[in-house]
């Protein structure tokens, strides 16, 4: 009989809610990148179990000897959750089946029409399909355009007879990486949840409130999937508009550095921005496409 006001699909909710309580649930990373691997190690470090999934063969041979490739995850700390067996990787994608939880850290980059290729993310989301067991939480990080996670990755997962928030629970939490910031790194940066359900938002939720100092919850995969837009296309817009001022100031002979100190004292309405030659990374040249 089913338990006094817990609905169709809810005891799944409270059995996957007791492993990540319990820290018995397994967990998944596909995409060992700068932001998948950090998220793996840790996961591993807050005491899961945790598989890593990437393609490259070079990334997993150097993680399994506990060798970091990215400034973000020391090799100590690497080597660490490696030799205690709370992190293992593979390009076996049938080890999927073994995970409760899977998170979803692939590039997406920009087709040469500047369109977003989803590609990766379809490719993990066919291989989640095909090794897809009841109770699987499923959550994208990768950033991408509003409505990918309902109108491509829900109804891959419905083709397999699974229902949204019953059998299984789906949700987006952009990543916030920003490599080499010492101060902010992905446990101490608030993590924006959004669940295609109620269910949804409330099992992802759970799991990174076992790892990460701040949660917080969203309406909608929608909004978080928005979130991560505006904030990207802010600092792009505004590292432009500084470098336009740049220009201005050298042509008239003002000093713009001194104009931006200025302008830094009024306490409210205003965010420094400086100039520079140009932008790096991944984000900031992609997502406002």
């Amino acid at each position: 009989m089913m338990p006094e006001n817990v609905g169709p699909g809810g005891w799944k909710v409270n059995t996957i809610k007791s492993k990540i309580e319990a820290k018995t649930a397994n967990l998944g990373v596909i995409g060992l990148g700068y932001v998948g691997l950090p998220l793996a190690v840790a996961f591993a470090k807050a005491g899961f179990s945790v598989i890593g999934f990437d393609l490259s063969e070079k990334k997993l041979a150097s993680i399994r000897i506990g060798e970091s490739y990215l400034r973000d995850v020391s090799s100590a700390e690497l080597k660490e959750v490696v030799g205690e067996g709370r992190l293992k990787v593979t390009a076996d994608m049938s080890m999927l089946a073994e995970v409760d939880s899977v998170n979803i850290c692939v590039p997406t980059p920009l087709s040469k029409t500047k369109d977003p290729d989803i590609s990766y993310i379809q490719s993990a989301v066919n291989s989640i399909a095909q090794y897809m067991h009841s109770g699987m939480l499923i959550i994208l990080e990768s950033t991408t355009y509003p409505g990918t996670t309902e109108e491509i990755i829900l109804p891959i997962i419905e083709e397999t007879g699974f229902a949204v928030g019953d059998d299984f629970f789906l949700a987006f939490s952009p990543e916030r990486v920003d490599p080499g910031n010492k101060e902010y790194q992905t446990t101490n940066i608030p993590k924006i949840v959004g669940g295609v359900t109620e269910s949804c938002r409330e099992v992802a939720v759970a799991l990174y409130s076992k790892v990460m100092s701040s949660v917080i919850p969203v309406s909608s995969v929608k909004v978080a999937e928005t979130v991560k837009l505006l904030e990207n296309t802010f600092r792009s817009v505004n590292i432009g508009l500084v470098n336009e001022i740049a220009l201005m100031c050298s042509s008239m002979d003002i000093d713009v550095w001194e104009v931006i100190e200025g302008a830094s004292t009024k306490p409210f309405g205003f965010m420094p921005f400086y100039p520079a030659p140009g932008l790096g990374g991944h984000c900031i040249p992609i997502d406002p496409f």
